[in-house]
């Protein structure tokens, strides 16, 4: 799991890109591709992967991911790209650090999410039960650091709780991309520095 290389940094990215840009979705258009949203959704609940990859049950469900971060790695001049989604990543990365300090939180979220998992066998990932129940556990948990992160989007979509309770589950999928990717040695900088070795890691995963 802790193996620090460009691929399994990747994939973390991914993971965070795609949750951040699902999050965009459901704000401002009220509804994101199902099976992209059922792999960040149930990557929270891989809790003891046997590598990277497993996380996130292979490659095929980032291919949003792999795409929104393409775009925004081969951005060039000032034209904003993604400015949302870039946002949402970058702060769900600071609030992981943060979570990652607090232990205590940590063990409520791993008990928790042990609830979740039953509901998601009895219902499946994509109940409005789970759903509202890992939307409570983002809400008592990372909601509760600063900055907390403002959503922005279309209030017909946001004030509808169903779309509200998926836009903080998949936040707290994003979280669980950001522990993910520090683990394996992701770090802020390596955006900047490494911009160039990243895109070629896409290259050769065929994006």
């Amino acid at each position: 799991m802790a193996s620090h290389n460009y691929h399994n940094q990747l994939i973390a990215l991914a993971g965070i890109f795609q949750a951040s840009h699902l999050v965009e979705q459901i704000a401002k258009q009220g509804q994101a591709p199902t099976d992209a949203l059922d792999t960040s959704i149930n990557s929270i609940l891989c809790t003891q992967p046997e590598n990277v990859e497993a996380v996130f049950n292979g490659l095929s469900g980032l291919t949003i991911g792999f795409n929104i971060l393409k775009q925004i790695l081969e951005r060039t001049g000032s034209q904003p790209t993604h400015t949302d989604t870039i946002r949402y990543a970058l702060t769900l990365i600071h609030l992981e650090r943060k979570l990652s300090k607090a232990s205590g939180m940590l063990r409520t979220i791993s008990e928790r999410l042990t609830q979740v998992q039953d509901q998601v066998a009895h219902f499946g990932v994509n109940h409005v039960n789970v759903m509202a129940n890992l939307a409570s556990l983002y809400l008592d948990t990372v909601s509760t650091f600063r900055p907390r992160i403002q959503v922005t989007g279309d209030p017909q979509y946001l004030q509808q709780q169903t779309n509200a309770d998926k836009i903080r589950a998949t936040l707290l999928a994003g979280v669980r991309a950001a522990m993910l990717w520090h683990q394996v040695g992701g770090r802020r900088w390596h955006l900047l520095i490494y911009r160039k070795r990243l895109l070629s890691a896409l290259n050769q995963l065929g994006y």
